[in-house]
This record gives structure tokens, C-alpha cells and sequence, in this order.
């Protein structure tokens, strides 16, 4: 082997990795010093001089000159005199000899352990290097290629070639990858698995989402607006608080953009994720009425020591509040830090009918169809008829008419 190629691919190596010089150099010392220890015994007699740039190895042994007849001549760190004497004829014993050793007089089998030790540590410098420059970046954003689709993840890579994972769990529902494809995401874990770095990104992190705020609003990057709080159910709803320092600027408008040009980016780029952006304020009860958007809220009642809220609204309100399987109440109590108790304001329905779809947290849309069906549409119009008739003239079991009715009942109550 030939030392100038093994030392030259390193130093290629550890100038694209940016690694300084004297960790290079010390690194190939390491190595060659390693192959002097299992051919001597020891190096301390040595001296290993390396030129990264130029390839060159020079290794040199040091040994003091013994007389012929001496029990010292056996010794490693010993030379008698008439050995050194062929190296130079005005030697004398107590001098010291300094004589240049071979790559080759290590024999095949050592100098290619050492290529072997060389390619093992220039990927154990690799995964450390890889590991260094991930463990600061956590919560960044990154953009990378899509190398390989599995059935559990998706083996991104970055622009330096290091492979990176997207589990399916930090996925949006409908991301469709296709390999050589761009995609973002953020940084979500760095750790040593076994000593080799494991970076884990995700998408469904309320950070990624933070993140491409930061890049599609100039408002938020530069300062002027910032974001407070962001949660969300991936590829369905999400709310974030946003908050201006500038008064002249109106955060939400700033993000949304004008007819919603901003913030479509975003968006699209979360399956058509709905976002509602919210005006963030110290009062809290403002706060929770804002997060409950687009529902208007009547009146609350907060129980700040039990961290829960209840919110009275009108009739036509309350499925607004709730949304579709109940995410806008739960994406507005984890905003708000509270839970959030949805009732409907009794003294505005008293001499109200209510239509049935407003029942629809409470009643199966299936059930209300059929309701629907026989030309009842509103809670009135189903206590106007009894049980009997009920079951009669629709597909419903007794024990459903029966709940049904309850239902309705304790809203005139």
C-alpha cells in the first residue's frame, strides 16, 4: 500500500468535512503509531513525521548504542555497536542512532490493518461530525431529497449526502413522497443509536409550522410580529396566536395576506391544512372567545385554580365551536392552556325552536337525516310528535326515538 494515496484520501476527507489540521494530523499519527506498537511492543522511541498536502510519511526509530557483549542488545529501545556501526562506522557505544524505517518493513498483513483502522475512524469522525452538526439544530427547518420510501419512514438526505429520517408517525396524512423529490421539514430528534447518529425530522411538529411562518411572513422573520403559540391536528386544523410589536401593524392581516396570498403557501404545503390565525392578548378571556373562532361566544365563566372554562353560546353556535370531530374546541382549550365546556345560552333559546343540525355533537347525522326524511328539521317539530309516531314513520328503533327525544326535551327544560 502505498502511504502517499492513504494519507491524500484522508486529508480530501477531513478538508471537505472542515476539519482542522492538527486533529488530521493527529488522527494519522494515531494510526501509524498503532502499527509501530504491534510490530515493536512500543513507540516511544519513535518519531511519525506526516505532510497531509504532500502525502508524505516518514517514520523514525531512536535507539542507544550498547556494546556487542551487553544483555541490554534484546532490548526494543537498544543497539549494538556493531549494528550501528553498519549504519555509520564512527558510532560509539552511549550514542544515539537515529535510522528511518519503511512502510514496507511492517509487512502486507499490518499496513493493511492500518488502512482498515484508517477507513474506521474516518467513519467514526463522520457519524460524530454528523451528530455535532444536527445536536444544535434542533426545531430548524431543512430541506432535503427524498432517497428511498419505506413502509415506516422516508429516507431523506441533505445536501452533503447524510441520510436523515421522516417517520410515517411525523407525517401528515397525505404527504405522497416520490424519490429525487424536495421536501421540508424540521429537525425533531438527534441521538446516538449504537454510536451512529439517528436524525429524526418531522412535519407534524406545531414547530414546522412555526417555521414556515418565519419564511413565507417577512413580518414574523424580521421581528416585528411573533408567534406565540401554535397548535395543531396535522393535514386537518391548526390555530396560532400571533402577536405585533408594531401597533400600526395588524398581525393577523400581516399573515394572511390580502385574500389570503401569505398564508396559501403554507397551507398547500400542509395537505391544505385549515389554519386559523388569532390576534394574541393577555386577557384571557379575550383570548378564549378569539380561539374559538368562527364561533361567536355569548359569556363565560373561568375557573382559573381547575384551569377550566364555560363557554355559553347561541344555538347556531355551538356546533360552529365544537367543529367537525370536536378539533376546534380541543385546538382552542390546548391554545389557551384550559379546558373548555361548551353549553348552549339558555335564556336565548327559551321561546326558540333549534334547528337539528345543531344537535349534531350530540345526534348521529345519520339519525338526524332520517328525521330530515319525514320534513322534521327542527327540535320543536320532533316533541310535537310522540314516540309512537316517530318510530312509525321513520327506520328508527325505539331505544334511538327514546334518546332522542331526551335530548331535545332538556333543551326547553
Amino acid at each position: 500500500m502505498d502511504s502517499g494515496i492513504l494519507i491524500e484520501s484522508f486529508a480530501e476527507f477531513a478538508s471537505s468535512k472542515n476539519i482542522d489540521r492538527p486533529t488530521m494530523i493527529s488522527v494519522l499519527e494515531e494510526v501509524f503509531r498503532t502499527m509501530i506498537r504491534k510490530k515493536y511492543g512500543t513507540d516511544d522511541n519513535f518519531d511519525v513525521i506526516i505532510n497531509p498536502e504532500s502525502g508524505d510519511l516518514e517514520m523514525w526509530r531512536t535507539r542507544e548504542i550498547v556494546d556487542d557483549n551487553s544483555e541490554d542488545i534484546w532490548d526494543y529501545n537498544k543497539i549494538p555497536l556493531a549494528e550501528a556501526r553498519r549504519i555509520q562506522s564512527d558510532f560509539e557505544v552511549g550514542e544515539e542512532v537515529a535510522e528511518e524505517v519503511k512502510l514496507v518493513e511492517f509487512g502486507r498483513r499490518l499496513v493493511q490493518t492500518a488502512r482498515q483502522t484508517l477507513i474506521q475512524k474516518i467513519k467514526d469522525m463522520e457519524k460524530e461530525i454528523m451528530f455535532e452538526k444536527y445536536k444544535d439544530q434542533v426545531g430548524e427547518m431543512i430541506t432535503g431529497e427524498v432517497y428511498q420510501t419505506l413502509r415506516h419512514e422516508v429516507i431523506i438526505v441533505d445536501s452533503e449526502g447524510n441520510e436523515l429520517s421522516l417517520p410515517r408517525t411525523e407525517q401528515i396524512s397525505k404527504d405522497r413522497f416520490r424519490k429525487g423529490e424536495s421536501v421540508k421539514s424540521v429537525i425533531h430528534k438527534v441521538e446516538m443509536n449504537n454510536g451512529s447518529p439517528k436524525i429524526t425530522l418531522s412535519r407534524t411538529s406545531p414547530v414546522f409550522l412555526e417555521r414556515l411562518f418565519e419564511v413565507e411572513i417577512p413580518e414574523i422573520y424580521d421581528g416585528i410580529i411573533s408567534v406565540r403559540k401554535v397548535v395543531r391536528e396535522p393535514g386537518e386544523r391548526a390555530k396560532v396566536a400571533v402577536e405585533s410589536y408594531d401597533d400600526r401593524i395588524d398581525p393577523v392581516g400581516a399573515c394572511v395576506g390580502m385574500k389570503g396570498s401569505r398564508i396559501h403557501s403554507i397551507v398547500r404545503e400542509l395537505g391544505n391544512e385549515n389554519i386559523d390565525v388569532i390576534n394574541y392578548t393577555d386577557n384571557l378571556e379575550l383570548l378564549i372567545s378569539r380561539a374559538l373562532s368562527p364561533a361567536k361566544v355569548s359569556s363565560m365563566q373561568i375557573d382559573r385554580d381547575a384551569k377550566r372554562v364555560s363557554v355559553f353560546l347561541k344555538p347556531d353556535q355551538v356546533s360552529l365551536a365544537i367543529g367537525k370531530g370536536g378539533q376546534n374546541i380541543k385546538l382552542a382549550g390546548k391554545l389557551v392552556g384550559m379546558e373548555i365546556d361548551v353549553f348552549r345560552d339558555i335564556e336565548e333559546q327559551n321561546d326558540e325552536d333549534v334547528d337539528l343540525t345543531e344537535f349534531s355533537d350530540e345526534i348521529d347525522e345519520w339519525i338526524i337525516d332520517e328525521l330530515h326524511k319525514i320534513g322534521l328539521d327542527t327540535a320543536k317539530s320532533v316533541l310535537a310528535l310522540n314516540k309512537e309516531e316517530l318510530v312509525r314513520r321513520t327506520d328508527l328503533e325505539e331505544a334511538t326515538v327514546e334518546e332522542v327525544l331526551d335530548i331535545l326535551r332538556k333543551e326547553f327544560e
